[in-house]
């Protein structure tokens, strides 16, 4: 069997990391570099085509054949995976981009382009916590709550795949506003960024912790010391989580919900609490084959998933790389 080799990007609001990876998850080569994101779309696209031609450089010193290029990005991208249509608040002017024909005209190389957190799924049901599944639910516990859904070893985005916002499930009815402009959404009190806000909340009422600037890896070990805001809110946090997830169980019956986010890497008590949270509130047959565990590939996630669409074999040959900037 001959083996496939092809580069993994996962672009960030920060940062930009990329890989030459086979299809096996091995790790070539990789590097990272600013984003640069806060300036122009033109100039993230020339920091994607910089990261490119390091891995062709690399490829070619090795004698390895690249049979693709992966990209993991915020925002929407369309059902094709080759243009991203917009939503990503991080990036100045990213929308309407037809990124994957970009990338080809440059590199001669077959692109294909997918939400971050759908790639980091990917990555995860290839490579990682999921790997064997067919059917998952990934979500990431982060200043928002994204993720990616698995059904049949094919991510499902909805029609037009301008669906699975979970950070925008309605979780309460007259709750809070959400960024998106809805009220009560998951993200809105779900995420890490609500766990530190409602915790901050409560310490002002108690005139408790004052002076500080937490975080959730504080509130996690304040948790541990037994601090009653701490603890008071963590239960908070994973029930609303639990909520969120019981309700996509119900729906999807995943062999494996991967929790993934810098909070996930908590330790397994965090994790178990969320399991028992989505026990106590989805239906018994629903999650009867179901297991809730975390990530394991951390920040390589992205790269893996990306790259993972191109094993997959969803990719056009050479001769159908005709799109234009």
């Amino acid at each position: 069997m001959i083996m496939r080799y092809a580069v993994g990007l996962d672009l960030g609001g920060t940062s930009l990391k990329y890989a030459v990876v086979n299809e096996q998850g091995v790790f070539l080569y990789s590097g990272e570099m600013p984003s640069l994101a806060d300036i122009s779309r033109d100039t993230v696209i020339d920091r994607l085509k910089a990261a490119i031609s390091d891995c062709i450089g690399f490829a070619a010193l090795q004698s390895i054949a690249l049979c693709g290029v992966g990209v993991g990005t915020p925002g929407i991208t369309d059902e094709n995976n080759r243009i991203v249509l917009g939503g990503a608040e991080n990036i100045a002017g990213w929308e309407n981009i037809p990124l994957a024909g970009i990338l080809e005209k440059e590199t001669g190389i077959p692109t294909l382009v997918a939400n971050d957190a759908n790639a980091m799924g990917l990555g995860e049901q290839t490579f990682g916590a999921a790997k064997g599944c067919t059917d998952v639910l990934f979500i990431t516990v982060g200043t928002g709550i994204g993720g990616a859904v698995i059904i049949n070893n094919k991510l499902y985005g909805g029609y037009k795949n301008r669906g699975m916002e979970m950070g925008h499930i309605p979780l309460i009815a007259n709750g809070e506003r959400c960024a998106c402009g809805s009220v009560g959404c998951l993200e809105t009190y779900a995420s890490t960024a609500a766990l530190i806000r409602r915790f901050e909340g409560r310490c002002r009422k108690r005139k408790l912790h004052t002076g500080i600037k937490p975080d959730g890896k504080m509130i996690v070990e304040l948790y541990h010391k037994g601090d009653s805001v701490a603890i008071e809110s963590l239960n908070e946090h994973w029930d609303f989580l639990g909520h969120g997830i019981a309700g996509l169980v119900n729906i999807f019956s995943p062999q494996r919900v991967v929790i993934g986010g810098g909070i996930s890497e908590a330790g397994g008590f965090y994790i178990s609490r969320i399991g028992e949270k989505v026990k106590e509130y989805s239906l018994a047959d629903c999650r009867v084959n179901t297991l809730v565990c975390a990530a394991c590939l951390g920040n390589r996630a992205g790269m893996m998933g990306a790259a993972s669409m191109i094993f997959s074999g969803n990719i056009r040959n050479d001769s159908e790389i005709t799109e234009n900037n």
